[in-house]
């Protein structure tokens, strides 16, 4: 008996098995290429940590009020929680970056004597392809949104906030320098200084912070064009280390943008 040739490709497209075939395997494909862990991102990721409160400061209020017992507060929800979240999501690859503002960090470990500031740059050892950038100023964070990077090639995708907060404005060293007060602050009437372009179409970023979607959250989405999803009333950051580093809303308080 002679061997029977196999059939030619275009022979075996006329099949409907073939074809169900190859238009399964074109859809499989779609979806891979549309996987965020898959496929390269081509935004930036930052996260913001503020500074923790003055030990000295805090010690003239009484204990029911103080703040900031734990110095890491604004650096745990970072390396425990954001950063491993975003490398899964995105890949190992992802271009995150953490800005931190540095003074209050540096008080803090003069009032402490431990070295906060090799321990934060640690995280970045752990996680390599992530940038720690430091900053001093509400005018260096301000620039590095709006061209830290090339923003007509690499976009915001999104920024998490991690400091002391209030309707109008995000404070980067409440309670370190003076009492009670910021020096160093985002206020509503800054968020008009952040460049709407330097963000991608789809980018959502959130403040866990205290009240941001009291106020400030309407006026990042007027300025930017973006979602900013804050929280009306407090947020908790006192279980965070068994919590996996993730703050929690105060009882009554929602999330809104």
């Amino acid at each position: 008996m002679e061997n029977q040739a196999l059939p030619c490709p275009d022979f075996a497209l006329e099949s409907g098995f073939m074809r169900a075939y190859v238009l399964a395997i074109t859809f499989l494909a779609s979806l891979w290429a549309a996987s965020p862990v898959l496929a390269a991102d081509k935004r930036e990721h930052l996260i913001v940590s503020g500074g923790p409160a003055s030990l000295n400061w805090e010690r003239l209020r009484f204990p029911a009020d103080q703040h900031d017992k734990f110095h890491f507060n604004f650096v745990r929800p970072a390396a425990w929680s954001r950063i491993p979240q975003l490398i899964k999501l995105y890949g190992k690859d992802a271009h995150i970056t953490w800005l931190v503002y540095r003074p209050a960090y540096e008080r803090r470990q003069r009032e402490s004597g431990k070295p906060l500031i090799q321990w934060i740059e640690s995280v970045i050892r752990k996680y390599p392809t992530v940038k720690l950038v430091w900053f001093s100023s509400t005018d260096e964070l301000i620039r590095y949104i709006n061209s830290g990077q090339n923003r007509r090639r690499l976009k915001i995708g999104s920024i998490d906030f991690y400091l002391h907060s209030n309707k109008y404005c995000f404070m980067f060293d409440y309670s370190s320098e003076i009492l009670g007060c910021s020096k160093e602050f985002l206020h509503i009437r800054d968020i008009k200084r952040l460049k709407r372009r330097a963000f991608a179409k789809e980018a959502q970023s959130k403040s866990w912070g205290c009240h941001t979607g009291e106020s400030m959250s309407a006026h990042w989405r007027k300025a930017t064009g973006t979602k900013l999803w804050g929280a009306i009333g407090k947020t908790d950051y006192s279980d965070i280390s068994i919590n996996k580093g993730v703050p929690k809303l105060s009882p009554g308080g929602r999330w809104s943008y």
